[in-house]
């Protein structure tokens, strides 16, 4: 089983920044992709942005531009640095990893969620 580990939700105003982490742990041989989505009251989850193993990103069109996502994979963990930060990103953020592991084999896992909230 992995354990995701998800920080840096919370309030900010527009305009602002924030930064978000989650770390993954477990009996973890290699991860292929790590991403963050985001599912806002009434909306269906979306994907934010996500990262190859490689380095290779993906962003939404709604973020290009104002969020970064990067990784260390030597911590198993992956960042979203969020800038210019506007109402329409409040939402529930959510990290997702797909690792290898020694005995499951490849696993998709879902963070447990942070609160990303910005006042106008």
């Amino acid at each position: 089983q992995v354990q995701l580990v998800e920080s840096g939700g919370g309030l900010v105003q527009a305009g602002g920044s924030l930064r978000l982490s989650c770390a993954a742990a477990g009996s973890i041989v290699s991860i292929n992709v790590m991403g963050w989505y985001r599912q806002a009251p009434g909306k269906q989850r979306e994907l934010v942005a996500d990262i190859t193993s490689v380095g290779k990103t993906n962003y939404a069109n709604s973020v290009k531009g104002r969020f970064t996502i990067s990784r260390d994979s030597a911590k198993n963990t992956v960042y979203l640095q969020m800038n210019s930060l506007k109402p329409e990103d409040t939402a529930v953020y959510y990290c997702n990893v797909v690792v290898h592991m020694v005995v499951a084999g490849t696993v998709a896992s879902w963070g447990q969620g942070t609160q990303v909230t910005v006042s106008s």
